[in-house]
């Protein structure tokens, strides 16, 4: 005896077109309550006069389907993600399947093949909920930048920090530079690279770390970090942020940049910071191409620079120094002397000294330059006498090894009207 297996909906038409062959249910009826045309009722009706109940059977039971996945296929992809990318999440994966050995999957099926094969687990986050913050609405407007300190070779190289810069209303990257750690000079210089390209964005969205602003509980409202000093020369709003989630997108790009450029400089050997920076340009192309969104309104919130702003000179560390009755003041161990002698009105002045990244000092008096010259102080060494060389520590009259008895002929040893002959013996002085 044959035995079908019939799904719940073929089991509902059965009884509905057992119904219409008994004639308690119209043709409309029926065509109503299964939701499908009269034309397909009548066929239904013809099969199941035909070949009974196993008619309403689908005719796709037990054939394999059309695009059913090729064993060999699978297969291969499976051997070479176990060689080469078995570290990599399914979507990187797949891309470098298409890229570097022509395999065409989709990025569920390799998942599910990786799940199977024990190379990815999926991956179950508690995620806190933040108020969400809509993005600006044009490129340039607001740009998030942070720096990410990570094993970014993997122990071929010191761990090094990468300098991030996304564009808010587009997730894109903007800038990347490696460098040895976080500083207000490494801003400076990645911050002078990004301005030449694009220019002055209208905000800088950062942390609160002692770079961007002064950290101290007793400093004033008017005490400034050089970087802040340089934004505001600039005209370029600087917010620090008062949690980590506040900047999201460059936050999740740092951990899509520990993911995925770690992997990248590891399949092209790349072991130093200097490669790995004349690499990051072509990756930020390829990454932005994948990641990249649209911004709500066309247009660039960029300004150009004007003529009058030298970023060499913004950028640099500036110190306030007041010159003394000889036109002279100190600054990092260096004296500077202003050459014109006729300006004396200037003594007890407050000046600004800036220095470059390239090490070139300026000294200015209300944004105009001075001519000066500069000496270096040498420190004061330690001088040292003949007392200091010739002295030795005192013995330690507090201890045995150190006790001392006088000679016989010590002239203490002169006035026995003192001490006793058993004293004197005995006696430590």
């Amino acid at each position: 005896m044959e035995t079908l297996l019939l799904s719940q909906r073929e089991i509902d038409r059965l009884a509905i077109l057992t119904c219409l062959s008994e004639g308690r249910l119209r043709a409309a009826e029926a065509a109503a309550a299964l939701r499908i045309s009269e034309r397909q009722l009548r066929r239904l009706r013809s099969r199941l006069r035909a070949d009974g109940p196993a008619g309403l059977c689908s005719k796709h039971v037990g054939r394999a389907p059309n695009n059913r996945l090729n064993p060999d296929i699978a297969a291969e992809a499976l051997a070479i993600v176990q060689l080469h990318y078995a570290d990599f999440g399914p979507t990187f994966a797949n891309e470098k399947l298409r890229e570097l050995h022509g395999i065409a999957l989709s990025t569920e099926t390799l998942r599910s093949l990786m799940m199977r094969a024990g190379l990815w687990k999926a991956k179950t986050r508690k995620r806190n909920i933040h108020q969400p913050r809509d993005r600006r609405p044009y490129f340039g407007e607001l740009v998030q930048i942070d720096g990410s300190r990570h094993d970014w070779f993997e122990g071929r190289a010191p761990m090094c920090t990468l300098l991030v810069y996304v564009d808010d209303a587009t997730s894109a990257l903007v800038a990347l530079q490696f460098v040895k750690s976080e500083s207000t000079s490494t801003y400076f210089s990645l911050t002078a690279d990004y301005l030449r390209q694009f220019g002055k964005p209208r905000a800088f969205y950062s942390d609160k770390h002692s770079i961007f602003r002064i950290n101290q509980p007793l400093a004033t409202v008017d005490l400034q970090s050089q970087f802040a000093r340089a934004m505001q020369e600039l005209d370029i709003e600087l917010i620090c942020a008062h949690s980590p989630q506040a900047k999201g997108r460059v936050e999740r790009a740092n951990a899509t940049l520990q993911r995925r450029l770690v992997r990248e400089l590891r399949l092209r050997g790349i072991d130093s910071m200097d490669e790995a920076n004349e690499y990051l340009a072509g990756f930020i192309t390829d990454y932005n191409a994948r990641f990249a969104k649209e911004p709500s309104l066309a247009g660039d919130a960029h300004r150009p620079l004007s003529q009058t702003e030298d970023l060499n000179r913004i950028l640099a560390h500036t110190f306030d120094r007041k010159l003394s009755k000889n036109l002279t003041c100190q600054c990092d161990n260096v004296t500077y002397q202003i050459l014109d002698r006729s300006k004396f009105v200037l003594r007890g002045a407050n000046v600004q000294v800036r220095i470059a990244l390239d090490g070139t000092a300026i000294v200015e008096r209300r944004g105009k330059p001075l001519t000066f010259e500069t000496t270096t102080r040498a420190k004061n060494p330690r001088i040292v006498t003949r007392k200091d060389i010739d002295q030795t520590p005192k013995p330690r009259i507090d201890h045995p090894e150190h006790a001392r008895i006088p000679a016989a002929n010590h002239p203490w040893r002169r006035y026995p009207h003192k001490f006793t002959p058993a004293q004197t013996a005995n006696r430590t002085f």
